[in-house]
């Protein structure tokens, strides 16, 4: 009702234990906690934050300029509301290494199962944009096993985001990949591959289990779920989707309101109250203390 009823610990055993299935984990991301209540009611194996939602969200460009507190504060927030293993996006994990060990601790206190740090320089910019800059090989090394050193469950899922294909070519991309988990990276994220053939050069060259984005209106092939799964992929992410969806929908809606004047004919196409109490769990909240609150549908 309040909150979800599995412990952070147990989500992230199960995110590791599916990891390990060699089946594809589809992981839409959730723009909201209401998201989340829907990616599970649908049977998604894991939600996701994104780093870009969150800025868009707050009326932002993906251009690292949202904080540890506004990250780990929206995680916190979906990750209360569904069973879900729930991994999130911490860009460069928000200043050096030391900055990423706390904010591993600070999304392991949010009751995340996982997150992704990245090797750009700070500030990041989107991952499938031109112009984008990587640290050193070296500091990078230094920001995972900062991450790795500091989380205090062993099962938190600290995966390695790689943006070296765009600006250094996909073999220094791979080569990169391979010191990111000898330092001790659970999972690889290969950002902005082109296709099938970049999967299958990552699959081959790295044995930890790697993370596919299908992002719209990006650089990458939007692959179905089959064949990322036959390419040996073990997690897809779909970040902004949801938002992308609904901002479209919104922003058609408004015009509609604006030019006629009324909102009649766009009912049909919303979300019924019925619907949206539903997935609020308005039922079991009544039951639990009719005093406090009691309505009829």
């Amino acid at each position: 009702m309040l909150h979800s009823t599995v412990a952070p610990r147990e989500k992230r055993r199960r995110l590791r234990e599916d990891l390990a299935s060699g089946r594809l984990l589809r992981v839409p991301g959730a723009m909201n906690p209401l998201t989340a209540v829907l990616i599970q009611e649908l049977g998604f194996d894991g939600a996701y934050v994104s780093g870009a939602v969150i800025a868009a969200d707050l009326a932002l460009p993906d251009i690292g300029l949202t904080t540890l507190p506004e990250v780990a504060g929206r995680g916190a927030q979906i990750a209360r509301v569904t069973d879900l293993p729930v991994v999130i996006d911490a860009d460069t994990g928000f200043g050096e290494p030391m900055n990423a060990a706390r904010t591993v601790q600070a999304l392991e206190d949010a009751g995340l199962a996982g997150c992704h740090l990245e090797d750009q320089v700070a500030p990041k910019r989107c991952g499938h944009l031109d112009g984008k800059s990587v640290v050193g090989t070296d500091e990078m090394v230094r920001r995972i096993r900062a991450a790795v050193s500091a989380r205090r469950d062993d099962g938190f899922v600290i995966c390695a985001r790689t943006d070296a294909a765009g600006v250094e070519g996909l073999d220094a991309a791979i080569e990169r990949s391979r010191a990111y988990v000898d330092a001790g990276a659970d999972m690889v994220f290969p950002e902005a591959m082109r296709g099938p053939a970049d999967f299958e050069a990552f699959r081959k060259a790295v044995d930890v289990p790697l993370l596919a984005n299908m992002t719209e209106f990006g650089k990458s092939e939007l692959l179905t779920a089959e064949r990322l799964e036959s390419l040996g992929l073990n997690l897809v992410i779909y970040p902004v989707t949801t938002l992308r969806l609904a901002m479209g929908a919104v922003e058609e809606g408004l015009r509609a309101l604006r030019d006629e004047g009324t909102q009649a004919g766009l009912v049909d196409r919303m979300q019924t109250r019925a619907r949206l109490y539903e997935l609020l769990d308005y039922r079991a909240y009544n039951a639990f203390d009719g005093d406090v609150y009691d309505f009829t549908l």
